[in-house]
């Protein structure tokens, strides 16, 4: 089956989590991905948790279907290796810190005298201009920086990140997209172009209506916990055994959530009559569905509420999911058979498509796996040549 990208040819300097994943849905789809690492350390990620025998599943998880090559960039050798690479690409996509690839003579004024229609392809914290471009950021600092801090934990406590590293995610998805549109364009007109997408940017353009409560209505938006600053009920209640995820944002809803209570009357209480007057009238409601949810399991208001058509949730473990036959059915686990590791299931990839479906096929490579195939079967490179990058450290 022919795969979406195939023949797109991407040239990867990126490292840690968001240019890894932006490449990762590339690979996914039949793009060829070399990743450029740092000659004998690697990506940073190759020493993140899980790590079993020196190997770590954290990068291994990012990095299938690519191919490992790696070269001394600060070289003079290895900055020419680099630009040859340069040359067979399609796309380039970093994510160093802003200015820091074009001080390696590798940034896109650098790129596009060798290859002019190049989609060249730049992540960083905050862009590639701005007052903060020279500021170091890893997701934390995204988070922090882009609003997402301020929202997350619980009423007058703590600020809290997002656990897994979302801004990295969302700025890998997002930076996809931006490519294949770039793409796009490039077919109808032949022009490469370069991309500059900023993680705050793009955690900034996900808050949903917080930014407008300032601006249109002068409200600066509060930590809620686990409930929705835009439709009430929407929380996390207590269950007579665990905690339980309930969900009503219209009225619609709502009105089916009061009678699966068996309290028709709540639609009709003024307090309740409509989405912003609950907001208005939070406590009030929530006591009464808390006070209901705990005379009850979490699998008998699974029950009840999935008989009434209201959304609702139990909150589900990774011990939990790994076993779940939703995630299997949906092929959300995929198993690879690494040469140190064995047989390792990984996160699948949870775009389905019917004609073109994304292959999750190849492992992860080991550290500098596919140099010599890359520099023998891409660039051409001799076998003396290549003798003489390894005698020289350059690759």
């Amino acid at each position: 089956m022919q795969k979406a990208l195939e023949g797109m040819k991407v040239l990867d300097f990126t490292k840690v989590y968001s240019g890894p994943y932006c490449t990762l849905l590339m690979a996914d789809m039949g793009a060829e991905v070399i990743k450029v690492e740092t000659i004998g350390k690697g990506d940073e990620t190759r020493a993140f948790a899980p790590v079993r025998d020196g190997v770590s599943a954290y990068y291994n998880y990012l990095n299938r279907n690519k191919k490992s090559i790696t070269l001394d960039l600060k070289s003079a050798e290895g900055r020419k290796v680099a630009l040859d690479l340069a040359k067979w690409a399609d796309v380039i996509v970093e994510n160093f810190a802003a200015g820091t690839i074009g001080k390696l003579g590798l940034g896109y004024e650098d790129v596009v005298k060798v290859n002019p229609d190049i989609i060249y392809a730049s992540i960083s914290g905050f862009g590639q201009y701005g007052p903060y471009k020279d500021k170091l950021t890893y997701d934390a600092i995204a988070q922090a920086m882009g609003g997402l801090t301020s929202l997350s934990g619980l009423p007058g406590g703590k600020p809290s990140k997002v656990t897994p590293a979302i801004s990295d995610a969302i700025t890998g998805v997002h930076m996809a997209y931006a490519i294949m549109v770039a793409a796009f364009h490039k077919q109808k007109t032949g022009e490469g172009q370069y991309i500059d997408v900023a993680m705050t940017d793009v955690v900034f353009s996900i808050l949903e209506g917080c930014v407008t409560m300032q601006t249109l209505l002068g409200v600066n938006p509060q930590r809620l916990g686990n409930a929705s600053l835009a439709a009430v009920p929407y929380d996390v209640y207590n269950a007579k055994d665990d905690y339980i995820v309930i969900g009503a944002p219209n009225d619609s809803l709502f009105v089916k959530l009061a009678k699966a209570m068996q309290r028709e009357d709540l639609p009709e209480d003024p307090r309740f009559k409509t989405n912003l007057i609950r907001i208005e009238n939070r406590a009030a409601i929530d006591a009464i569905i808390s006070e209901w949810a705990a005379k009850y399991t979490v699998a008998e208001i699974e029950d009840i509420l999935n008989a009434a058509r209201v959304p609702v949730a139990p909150i589900k473990s990774i011990a939990q999911l790994v076993n779940d036959p939703g995630i299997a059915a949906r092929e959300m686990l995929i198993e690879h058979d690494n040469p140190v590791h064995g047989k390792v299931k990984y996160p699948g990839n949870p775009l389905k498509l019917q004609k073109t479906p994304p292959d999750t096929s190849r492992r992860a490579p080991l550290l500098g796996e596919n140099t010599d195939e890359i520099l023998q079967s891409v660039l051409g490179y001799s076998k003396e040549s290549i003798d003489e990058l390894k005698k020289n450290k350059v690759v």
